[in-house]
């Protein structure tokens, strides 16, 4: 981690991660830990903010604005002939097609800052709605089902709530993985609470599942059908809120006729593929609790009826009266850092600024007076998947994507990546350079990274934290709010984005936010914060929203909705009739498993921030497909082995798992991998652009495909040497077409990893080794070959150093690699290591299998070992004796399990 500039703006900053919007504390000596005094996490960090100073070197950075270049290359330019590309660009398109012709895609990794002026500039004066986010794939059925029920895109609870409740729902949320500091929190509060329940919906039995006095494998798709039991239920049952229903909400007969038509407890439970004893325990467990939480993320909004999933659950904590009450309240989880913030400022297409609506006159004209606007668009905006479609269609000529990499991310993926080529202009603002959405672009403009920017961010519980500057921005890199202000200015609207900073930017969202309030009431208000100095910005402290002006020391803004007064337009909560839907795409014949898609423990979205962390690249080193092991067997497919995942759209290679978490006829695949560290590993390939037709929300959790076995003839890796901060996009160019069908990059400590398989014969491989790896005439090059076998074994030394070796096998079963990484630490390696290398087993060194606890670097075998010898009965015994667990406590589900194997 490069050091620290002492002309920071102070030390406390915010994650750059998930929702939960944790604290850190950086350190004089560049170190970063968790920052106590952060009410969101109170010091405590999860494995990836804890390795974030693995992330924050200039590997991959884009250092200066590019032009690209007639051969398809890119050259560096000044930021002067970038800026006047992009408005000269965006201008004449304008000029000729109309505003519609444009297009901004902007991300949850945009601080607020950033994401106002965005906003500002593209609906308040190019006059268009087409600016769309990232946030569209994660939260934005959460925000329409707010809408509908609320009034407003208000989350009514807090963090506390999970400590609090007596039951905690978790629906489609491995918490334990996804948000593990959250998870932490709730863990704590039920080994106080020795009656607190825990309950978990989601068909996989993921590690969150380890915590659950329930789990409710839930078929997918089958979550409005549950709920709308639940409250038919809580009818038939009279455990109904009668009184709160009569004061504070409307619509709850139409809700109820719908509800009532999902039946009774056996019913419900077979459409939900459930046990009815299991239902039965859910439903009395909610109805017996007046404090319940029911947290829900992804599993519930990434579906094509992921809206009317949100209001089946908001509408059975309606029906108790459980909504903005110490321990009582639907919970949206949000998937980045600045989901929230984003959704403040009108950053999704169909919002305004300041949570003010698009199709309402009043809004549009508030907003326009605010601002001094001449136009203000009519009508929403296009939504994500259809503004690429349109980008496609040629309808957007010109399209700026700032802080995110849709040709991965994105469904129907390699559509996207055919919208962009064939697009008129194409602006990526980003802080790498070799995304496959920045290889597309006509112009690159570096932006400031995390550590380098300075603004603010809104976690799940709208707190609204610091984000603050502690390291130089890498090369010629400015901050998004910066460069979108100079486009801005030289479109001839620079009199309203003269910004001194981001503290004016700040300010004027506080104050838009009280404008108005009057006529236009919104929970939504932070204008006590308005008129901040600089120095008050600088010292802001996490303060959570609603906030208004003239609001007292005392004010309580930790819940809303608490009073039974809602932002309708009568005051009252709307209960949503919900008819279940099945998915749109179903399975068939050939297409005949379900394909759920999401994280992995530690990595984040598209990889090109955390694939740069040795330490958050032990626990997962390739992509797996995950099966139920019959499901494996009727594939022909088996553990360890390399599959072919294949949808109507596309195909994906991964290694097979059978982890035991997936029911039968499903499978489950990660979404971080993409082009920069695997081969057809993007998961957006496989996804069709289903959408919900409310939120636009697209269907991942939902896609018919077919495993069958990769027929390749040989496995292998080959570790490399790695140093200087781009050898792993320099190996890549290097090897360019020479790489085989499959491959994997892996980051080491001190080397590149890369996992191999190919369709060749054996042999024609190992004749291409020394090529492949550039051994040079200085070198010792030591082989092995057992052609009967198909065994090949490569090491090459410089001056008794480990360069790189590699190692080939018609056999998948090819010995670990953990020993050979702590070899490449050695400046000499001794006689019988040099032996040890090329017989393909360590000698003295211990190999400690696969990484379990990543924060400590504590491999399953030494875990297995210390249970063993030590005779570790309990995850305390095992985090007292290693440390393994006794950090974020993600890896805890795994301990467990190693701790039950081995009494096994």
């Amino acid at each position: 981690m490069p050091p620290l500039d002492q002309a920071d703006h102070g030390s406390a900053t915010t994650c750059p991660y998930c929702g939960v919007g944790c604290g850190l504390r950086a350190a004089a000596d560049g170190t970063l830990s968790g920052d106590a005094g952060h009410p969101a996490n109170a010091g405590r960090l999860c494995v990836k903010g804890s390795a974030l100073g693995e992330t924050l070197g200039p590997a991959g950075r884009l250092g200066a604005p590019q032009l690209r270049q007639p051969d398809g290359g890119f050259a560096d330019t000044d930021w002067d002939s970038a800026l006047t590309t992009v408005a000269d660009g965006f201008s004449r398109i304008i000029a000729e097609h109309g505003p519609e012709a444009v297009a901004f895609y902007v991300s949850g990794q945009l601080l607020t800052e950033d994401y106002f002026v965005a906003n500002k500039l593209m609906k308040g004066y190019i006059g268009s709605a087409n600016i769309d986010t990232n946030s569209r794939l994660c939260m934005s059925s959460a925000v329409a089902g707010h809408k509908r029920a609320f009034g407003e895109d208000v989350v009514p609870g807090c963090y506390a709530d999970f400590e609090q409740a007596d039951t905690v729902i978790l629906v489609g949320s491995n918490l334990a993985w996804c948000h593990p500091v959250l998870y932490q929190r709730l863990v704590a509060a039920k080994q106080e609470r020795s009656d607190m329940r825990v309950i978990v919906v989601d068909p996989r039995r993921h590690a969150t599942c380890e915590i659950a006095d329930l789990h409710l494998p839930i078929k997918p798709g089958s979550d409005v059908t549950l709920f709308n039991g639940l409250l038919g239920w809580l009818a038939e049952q009279d455990k109904l809120d009668r009184d709160y229903i009569d004061a504070h909400t409307a619509g709850l007969e139409a809700a109820l006729t719908t509800a009532r038509a999902a039946g009774d407890i056996a019913r419900v439970a077979q459409d939900c593929g459930l046990r009815a004893e299991d239902v039965a325990a859910f439903f009395e467990a909610f109805a017996a609790s007046p404090r319940v939480v029911t947290a829900f993320s992804q599993g519930v909004n990434q579906s094509s009826a992921g809206t009317d999933k949100v209001n089946a659950i908001i509408n059975s904590h309606l029906a108790v009266g459980a909504v903005g009450k110490p321990g009582a309240g639907p919970f949206s989880i949000t998937g980045q850092p600045n989901a929230m913030g984003g959704r403040e400022v009108g950053g999704l297409a169909n919002q305004l600024a300041a949570h003010l609506d698009i199709e309402e006159t009043a809004h549009r004209e508030l907003l326009q007076a605010f601002w001094g606007c001449s136009q203000m668009p009519e009508q929403p905006g296009l939504k994500a998947v259809d503004l690429f479609e349109a980008v496609h269609e040629g309808r957007v000529r010109a399209i700026w994507i700032m802080a995110t990499n849709p040709v991965v991310s994105l469904p129907e993926a390699e559509r996207v990546r055919a919208a962009l080529a064939g697009c008129e202009l194409v602006v990526v603002s980003d802080i790498m350079a070799e995304t496959e959405t920045a290889r597309l672009a006509h112009v690159r403009l570096p932006a400031a990274g995390w550590g380098e920017r300075d603004g603010t961010v809104t976690n799940s519980e709208r707190c609204i934290s610091r984000q603050r500057p502690f390291l130089p921005s890498h090369g010629e890199a400015r901050p998004d709010w910066w460069i979108i202000s100079q486009v801005a200015a030289r479109m001839g609207f620079g009199a309203a984005f003269d910004y001194a900073g981001p503290e004016a930017i700040f300010d004027e969202h506080a104050r838009l936010s009280g404008y108005g309030q009057a006529a236009v009431p919104r929970v939504f208000d932070i204008s006590g914060l308005a008129g901040l100095s600089r120095a008050d910005y600088d010292a802001l402290e996490p303060r959570q929203w609603p906030l208004p002006a003239g609001a007292d020391a005392e004010f309580d803004s930790a819940r809303c909705f608490g009073d039974g007064c809602f932002a309708t337009s009568d005051g009252r909560a709307h209960f949503v009739a919900c008819t279940p839907r099945p998915p749109a795409v179903r399975p068939d014949v050939e297409f005949r498993l379900v394909l759920n898609t999401g994280r992995v423990r530690d990595q984040w979205h598209t990889m090109t921030r955390t694939g740069l962390s040795p330490k958050l690249a032990a626990h997962r080193q390739e992509v797996t497909v995950d099966l139920h092991a019959t499901d494996a067997l009727a594939s022909g497919v088996q553990p360890g082995g390399l599959a072919r995942v294949k949808s109507p759209r596309g195909e994906v290679f991964a290694r097979v798992s059978c982890s035991g978490e997936m029911q039968r006829g499903h499978a489950f695949l990660p979404i971080h991998w993409n082009g920069q560290t695997a081969a057809r590993a993007e998961v957006g390939k496989l996804i069709a652009p289903v959408v919900d037709p409310i939120s636009g929300e697209p269907e991942f959790k939902h896609t018919p495909v077919a495993v069958s076995p990769l027929p390749v003839r040989w496995h292998g890796y080959a570790l490399l040497r790695n140093d200087d901060a781009d050898s792993a996009h320099n190996w890549l160019a290097r090897w360019g077409e020479i790489l085989p069908a499959y491959w994997c990059l892996i980051r080491g400590e001190q080397h590149l990893q890369f996992r191999l398989a190919g369709f060749e014969k054996p042999q024609e491989v190992a004749s291409r080794v020394r090529a492949l790896l550039g051994a040079g005439g200085d070198a010792d090059w030591l082989e092995y070959s057992d052609q009967t076998a198909g065994d090949y074994r490569a090491v090459w030394l410089v001056d008794d150093r480990l360069e790189a070796c590699f190692y080939l096998s018609a056999r998948p079963d090819l010995p670990g690699t953990e020993w050979l990484s702590e070899c490449f630490a050695s400046e000499r390696l001794a006689g019988n290591e040099r032996a040890a290398l090329l017989a393909g087993a360590p000698s003295t060194r211990a190999n400690e299998g696969p990484t379990v606890c990543a924060c400590f670097g504590v491999g399953r075998q030494t875990i297995v070992d210390a249970i063993r010898d030590q005779d570790l009965d309990n995850e305390a015994a095992v985090t007292k004796r290693l440390r393994a667990g006794g950090n974020c406590g993600s890896c805890l589900p795994e301990i467990r399990a190693l701790l039950a194997d081995v009494a096994a």
